[in-house]
């Protein structure tokens, strides 16, 4: 169930944020999520769930120089290090809180982000309650989301596509169609919804698209959730290692209006 095309190890959370936020990927999602926030010079934007602080300098940039910046994470190592890279930049704040009770005055923030926050979250209506509480009338939230039902990968046996799909589904993404669930659950919570941009990246690399999926490690424990025989699993993993490679999956991002 191994070849060189795979990463086998799991990467520590921080080298992940890090490797898909400097991708072509990340790099290009982030940039239209940044752009769809329309930052001014003086607004205060939380970045919810904000891990390492691998997107406060952006937002610092944007809001500058007597905006703030609020990095929340539940995470104490993600807060640690988010708080290191952000030393020395005044307008950014790092606290440790739930996104599903924050630590904020009702009206308080002038823009909010979630990046793939929800899809992991206990509770995501609750979670949308409380950033539209905190928002101004009139702010801003721009979640982006993956919905891992359209995860699609080419392989002559579709029903092992069907089978890993399924898996990621059930098994690995506690929210795994959040994506297309943002607009209506941002509209339930009071938001108006006045844009919907789907993304939709295309792997054709398989070691590319192995240190976003982590295909090998997944096919690993589809198999000990019973969704593969061991068989299955070497000849679904030897077909994508011998290739050609394809696979995709949707990418939403959520504009929403307090």
């Amino acid at each position: 169930m191994t070849s060189s095309a795979f990463e086998t190890a799991k990467p520590d959370s921080v080298t992940y944020l890090d490797r898909l936020a400097t991708s072509d990927l990340g790099r290009s999602y982030k940039r239209r999520m940044l752009d769809a926030l329309d930052l001014r010079a003086g607004h205060s934007v939380l970045d919810l769930g904000c891990g390492p602080g691998t997107d406060l300098e952006a937002l610092a940039t944007a809001v500058a120089p007597d905006g703030a910046v609020i990095g929340i994470d539940h995470d104490k190592d993600m807060v640690a290090a988010a708080r290191t890279r952000t030393t020395g930049q005044t307008v950014v704040h790092v606290r440790h809180a739930d996104i599903h009770d924050l630590p904020m005055a009702d009206r308080t923030a002038d823009r909010a982000r979630t990046d793939r926050v929800l899809q992991h979250v206990a509770d995501p209506p609750v979670a949308l309650d409380e950033i539209r509480r905190v928002l101004r009338p009139g702010g801003r939230l721009v979640m982006g989301e993956p919905d891992w039902e359209t995860l699609a990968v080419d392989h002559p046996d579709s029903d092992l596509t069907r089978a890993y799909t399924r898996h990621v589904a059930e098994r690995v993404v506690r929210n795994a169609g959040i994506g297309r669930q943002l607009a209506r659950l941002a509209t339930e919570s009071g938001f108006t919804v006045p844009e919907v941009i789907p993304v939709t990246p295309v792997f054709r690399d398989v070691q590319v698209a192995d240190k976003i999926l982590g295909l090998e490690r997944t096919t690993r424990r589809a198999v000990e959730a019973g969704y593969f025989s061991d068989q299955e699993a070497e000849a679904w993993l030897s077909q994508l290692a011998r290739g050609p490679f394809f696979a995709a999956v949707t990418f939403y991002i959520v504009v929403a209006e307090a």
